[in-house]
C-alpha cells in the first residue's frame, strides 16, 4: 500500500487504552531509506522511504508517520487512511505499507515515528535516520546543493585582501566563502561571508595580515555538511615560518612558534666563522610539527637555529644583529703571563678552557679553569694563564657562560707572545652579545 495523505490529525496525539474488546494492532518493524527523484539532471531531489509492517485488526483505521528535523525541530506529519472494507478483510494478515511523500535535505538528522489511528497506548515504533551526505557518490552526482562548482581568486597585495568567487554553481544556490588556517582542520582566519542566492557571482574580499603556507580558501554550498572545496595557493611558501622566532630577555629563552604546522627538525646550531657551515648543538633537537622551546639561553651572535624539513635545510640567526649586548672576552699581555678578562651586563658566571686546535673545525680540550663569578652587572672577572701554556700557534684560549645551558665557546687562537710587542692586550673582534634591557617578549631577526 503507497499512499500520500498529507497533514496531521491533532486529536491523534494523545494515546487511548483500547477496550476489553478490542484489540489493538501490532507494529512490527520500521525501516527508512533514501529515495531519489529526478525530472532531469539539475532537478534531482532527496524522499525518505518508510516501510512499516503490522498486523491488522478490525479497529485499524490508519497510520501516522512523523518526521522530526532534530536539526531545526520543525515536526511533520502525513496520514495513511485505511479504508473499513479493506481493515475487515486483512484481520489477523500482516500489512506492508509504504511511503516516500517526505522530501529531505543532504545530511539531514531525522526522527521517525510510525503510530496507529487511533492511537493506542504503546502501539507505535520510532527510529532515528541520517540522510547520505555530499560523499555519497549518488548523492554528489545529482543533488544540486552538492555541486560545489570552483573557486577563482585574486590576490590584491596593496589592500592586503583576496577576492574570491565561486564559478560554475546552480542557479539560485547561496554559498558560503572564509579564509582559515589549515591544521589538523582548517581553522577561522577570516569572518564567514554569506553570499546570497540572488548574487551568485558577487565577488568576495577576504582580508589577510600575511600570506602564510596553510592559509587556504574554502567555499561550499549554504546547506549541511556540503562538500567543501578548498585551494592553499602559498603552501610551498614555507621560508616565512623561519621568523617566527621569539626571545624572552628576562626567561632568557628562545622560541620557535610557528602559525602553519610543518614536519621536520629544528636544532641549535654554531655559526663558523666564515658564515657557510652551521655545526648542530647536541641534545638540541626537537621533532615538529609543534612549538620549540629553549630555555636558559645565551643570546651570542653565532647562535643559531637550523630547520630541516623534506624541501632543504635553513638556518636562521636572531642575535647576528646585536641587539643584546651583554659580556665579552679579552685577552691581555702581562711580562710574564696572559689574562683572559670577561666583562658582563648582568650577573654570570664563566670558563676558561685551553684546548689544542688540530683542525679548522676541532680543538682537543687541554685544561679547563673557573673564573670567579661576577656579582653585579659591569663586574668583571679574569683568570691567567702561563704564557709557556699558550704561546704555541696551535693553542686556543675558549670562554663561555656556565650559568646557562646553551652557551657557544669564544675562541682566540694564535695568541702573540711577544713580550716587546707595543700592543698591550688583545681583544676579541668579533666577542658575544648578551641581553638588551627590552620588555616583554620581543620578535628576534632573523
Amino acid at each position: 500500500m503507497r499512499l500520500c495523505l498529507f497533514g496531521g490529525n491533532i486529536f491523534n496525539s494523545f494515546c487511548r487504552q483500547p477496550s476489553s474488546s478490542v484489540v489493538p494492532p501490532t507494529l512490527e518493524s520500521l525501516m527508512l531509506s533514501t529515495a531519489m527523484k529526478c525530472a532531469h539532471r539539475e532537478a534531482c531531489a532527496l524522499h525518505l522511504n518508510v516501510s512499516a509492517s503490522l498486523i491488522m485488526e478490525e479497529s485499524l483505521r490508519g497510520l501516522e508517520i512523523c518526521l522530526l528535523s532534530l536539526d531545526t525541530q520543525e515536526t511533520r506529519c502525513h496520514s495513511i487512511k485505511i479504508p473499513k472494507i479493506s481493515s475487515q478483510k486483512m484481520v489477523g494478515k500482516t500489512l506492508q505499507v509504504h511511503f516516500d511523500c517526505f522530501e529531505v535535505s543532504v545530511a539531514q538528522h531525522l526522527y521517525v515515528t510510525v503510530k496507529t489511528i487511533p492511537y493506542y497506548c504503546n502501539v507505535q515504533i520510532s527510529r532515528e535516520y541520517h540522510v547520505e551526505d555530499c560523499t555519497d557518490a549518488d548523492v554528489a552526482r545529482n543533488i544540486p546543493a552538492c555541486f560545489a562548482g570552483r573557486l577563482q581568486y585574486n590576490v590584491d597585495h596593496v589592500q592586503k585582501a583576496i577576492q574570491v568567487h565561486f564559478a560554475d554553481i546552480p542557479q539560485g544556490q547561496a554559498y558560503y566563502v572564509r579564509l582559515c588556517l589549515k591544521w589538523f582542520a582548517c581553522e577561522d582566519y577570516s569572518p564567514l561571508v554569506l553570499v546570497n542566492a540572488e548574487q551568485p557571482g558577487k565577488p568576495v574580499s577576504l582580508k589577510y595580515s600575511q600570506l602564510l603556507p596553510c592559509l587556504c580558501i574554502e567555499g561550499w554550498a549554504a546547506v549541511p555538511d556540503a562538500v567543501r572545496i578548498q585551494i592553499c595557493p602559498f603552501e610551498n611558501d614555507i621560508q616565512i615560518l623561519w621568523d617566527y622566532i621569539f626571545y624572552n630577555p628576562f626567561a632568557q629563552s628562545l622560541s620557535w612558534e610557528p602559525p602553519c604546522p610543518v614536519q621536520g627538525q629544528v636544532h641549535l646550531c654554531e655559526m663558523s666563522e666564515m658564515g657557510h657551515q652551521c655545526r648542530k648543538l647536541s641534545n638540541t633537537g626537537r621533532t615538529v610539527p609543534g612549538n620549540a622551546r629553549y630555555l636558559q639561553v645565551d643570546p651570542q651572535p653565532s647562535l643559531c637555529m637550523k630547520f630541516t624539513t623534506l624541501q632543504g635545510s635553513w638556518v636562521r640567526c636572531p642575535f647576528a644583529d646585536g641587539k643584546f649586548p651583554g659580556w665579552k672576552m679579552m685577552i691581555h699581555q702581562l711580562p710574564d703571563k696572559l689574562r683572559a678578562s670577561f666583562i658582563s651586563k648582568s650577573p654570570a658566571r664563566f670558563q676558561v678552557r685551553l684546548c689544542n686546535r688540530t683542525n679548522p673545525s676541532h680543538c682537543r680540550v687541554l685544561e679547563t679553569i673557573s673564573v670567579a663569578p661576577q656579582g653585579g652587572a659591569d663586574a668583571m672577572g679574569h683568570v691567567d694563564v702561563p704564557k709557556l701554556e699558550v704561546c704555541s700557534p696551535d693553542v686556543c684560549i675558549q670562554g663561555w657562560r656556565t650559568d646557562v645551558d646553551y652557551s657557544i665557546p669564544v675562541q682566540m687562537c694564535d695568541i702573540r707572545c711577544n713580550s716587546s710587542s707595543k700592543k698591550k692586550h688583545q681583544e676579541l673582534p668579533n666577542s658575544p652579545l648578551s641581553i638588551h634591557k627590552w620588555e616583554g617578549r620581543v620578535l628576534a631577526s632573523p
